[in-house]
């Protein structure tokens, strides 16, 4: 059955780029090569490291009760505690005892392939710099902070570091199909905002929710948005909001639910049937839809970010 991605692809080598695929542009820096790491992990100053733990501490105000247990176990595996940015070196040896993935260097945003390329050999890329005091309490760009606390702790479950290994392989064929958007918004919507029921309520096991206090409390609590169950084939074809809060969550039911619906999915029929752009709204509530909470919609109605509304 045709699935996520082609089990005979050789995933060990870096995948050409179509021309005609649709994708950013983005201009790589003289230093790097085509796998755009870095030579070696930014020699930060005691100033980083300190915002470093400021903004640790800021999250672990607010995430207990709010983090997926997955998460919370993988900050203790891993010491993320201890203090200071990690060194990825040492922080690549835990995790490959763990689960065999490692933390690599790189400078900004990488290409989708590039990307693609090292989720499916287990390699998470992280931002290779950490934000400043001016923007301590947003950064679009995701940096050392974003991408180690927020991603890596994930990476010490089994089940959901496969998943992301798959979703890697997944960018071959998503390429084939000029369908990057699509899996970018399953990206979206799991790896980055997702919700999962525990026993003892909803949590977020999503990287851009558990490294930002506003949107750990919103997603898990707030009127607002609404909450609905993964369907893989819904998400694929909804948009999403990149610089504000999400207007909607999507929830599964656990780590294998989600790498089910999505490793044993026939995408090759599902891609065949995408239109080029999305079909829903990101507040869009349809009728497939299971909804665990059918949100106000009050904090975007009200203009979101820009006009100061209260994330209720």
């Amino acid at each position: 059955m045709a699935t996520l991605a082609d089990p005979d692809t050789d995933f060990s080598r870096l995948p050409d780029l179509p021309a005609d695929v649709f994708t950013a542009p983005l201009a790589k820096p003289p230093h790097l090569g085509d796998d755009w790491l870095e030579p070696a992990q930014t020699d930060y100053t005691a100033d980083d490291h300190q915002i470093w733990n400021e903004l640790f501490a800021r999250q672990m105000e607010v995430l207990p009760g709010r983090a997926a247990s997955a998460f919370l176990a993988g900050l203790d595996k891993l010491d993320l505690s201890r203090g200071g940015i990690p060194e990825f070196g040492a922080l690549s040896e835990e995790l490959d005892k763990l689960t065999g993935w490692s933390v690599v260097p790189v400078p900004m945003l990488i290409p989708d392939h590039v990307f693609f390329w090292h989720l499916a050999n287990r390699r998470f890329p992280a931002g290779n710099f950490i934000r400043t005091r001016e923007t301590f309490d947003y950064i679009q760009e995701p940096d050392v902070f974003h991408d180690v606390f927020g991603h890596v702790p994930m990476l010490t479950d089994p089940v959901y570091a496969d998943y992301m290994q798959e979703y890697g392989r997944a960018g071959w064929k998503a390429m084939h199909y000029n369908r990057l958007k699509a899996l970018g918004s399953l990206y979206w919507y799991t790896v980055e905002f997702g919700l999962i029921e525990e026993a003892d309520g909803i949590k977020a096991y999503g990287a851009g929710i558990l490294s930002g206090p506003t949107e750990a409390k919103f997603a898990v609590e707030a009127e607002s948005p609404n909450r609905i169950m993964l369907n893989v084939d819904r998400v694929m074809r909804t948009d999403y909001v990149i610089s504000d809060l999400q207007p909607t969550y999507f929830v599964i039911e656990s780590f294998d639910d989600l790498f089910r619906q999505t490793v044993e999915r026939d995408f090759d029929r599902l891609y065949k049937n995408l239109a080029p752009g999305f079909t829903y709204a990101n507040s869009a509530v349809i009728d497939v839809d299971y909804v665990v909470n059918r949100g106000t919609q009050e904090y975007h109605l009200r203009g979101g970010r820009g006009s100061g509304a209260a994330p209720v």
